[in-house]
């Protein structure tokens, strides 16, 4: 059963750029499985990302690169029903979309049909303004995503801070800029420095999504895994807890095991205590 709520109005792609010019700030986590869209649903939160971290979160591998469309598809539909006032992203897996325009296309919408989600998400800046100009020229809302991109975070050394020279700033913001002109409406600014962000922020008529890029942004991002400390071994510099739900959930396994051993569980409470006689069977 889905849990509405009823004093939120779900986003759409409109919105990004009109809270941008009335300067309202919004919040966008990650979800990837229905319990976890109703949790989100149920708050106040504008936005979940289904992202292909789901590889990291949901699937064990040690990266995003190898999440296929199929992957994307299972989990952006779960998340779709339990979401109904929340804005749906879907990410764009590697290997989708970096052929070129026509397959970029071909993905993007069979990810908006079979998902019902509100749009997708890629990587990449300049390199990547063709096949997005192609995309929104289809009628595809684009999210754009620079900065650290994880898809491609090997060529860079891994999963580090960017834009920490004046050479590779300046290219950030060419990038950003390049994504709002071919069509993007929205893009995720990931792993930057604060003021770096801020320039960019301020460039732009579209929202800044930052991951890791600082308070000066339009909206702030982050997984709702390290929200909530599920992720029991990597903590990233820009991630807060907000909860402590992982070792909760720790305390209350030991806690089970514990009582199954002692006999104390199931109690009266927990059994179902009806007297039934028993027929002999001989």
């Amino acid at each position: 059963m889905v849990q509405h709520n009823e004093n939120k109005k779900k986003m759409t792609v409109p919105d990004f750029k009109k809270f941008k010019q009335e300067g309202k700030k919004f919040a966008y986590v990650t979800a990837y499985d229905y319990s976890m869209a109703q949790c989100v649903n149920a708050s106040d939160v504008e936005i979940i990302l289904v992202g292909d971290s789901l590889g990291m979160t949901m699937l064990g591998y040690d990266g995003t690169v190898p999440v296929t469309m199929d992957d994307m598809v299972h989990h952006i539909k779960s998340v779709v029903k339990g979401a109904p006032e929340t804005f749906i992203v879907g990410d764009m897996p590697f290997g989708s979309y970096q052929e070129g325009p026509q397959q970029a296309i071909h993905n993007a919408i069979r990810l908006l049909k079979e998902t019902g989600c509100d749009c997708v998400k890629l990587e990449g800046g300049v390199e990547m303004a063709d096949t997005i100009q192609a995309m929104t020229k289809m009628g595809i809302p684009v999210m754009g995503h620079i900065g650290l991109t994880p898809q491609t975070a090997t060529t860079v050394g891994g999963f580090k801070m960017q834009g920490g020279t004046p050479e590779t700033a300046k290219k950030l913001l060419e990038d950003a800029r390049k994504l709002q002109e071919v069509g993007c409406f929205s893009m995720v600014l990931e792993c930057v420095p604060k003021g770096v962000a801020k320039k960019i922020s301020e460039e732009l008529e579209i929202p800044v999504l930052g991951i890791g890029a600082g308070p000066w942004v339009d909206c702030q991002v982050i997984v709702l895994h390290d929200i909530l400390d599920l992720a029991v071994s990597f903590k990233p510099k820009f991630v807060k807890r907000f909860a402590h739900i992982g070792p909760a959930i720790i305390e209350a396994l030991n806690q089970f095991h514990a009582e199954t051993l002692a006999g104390t569980f199931p109690d009266e409470a927990t059994s179902f205590n009806k007297e039934v006689e028993i027929p002999k069977l001989y």
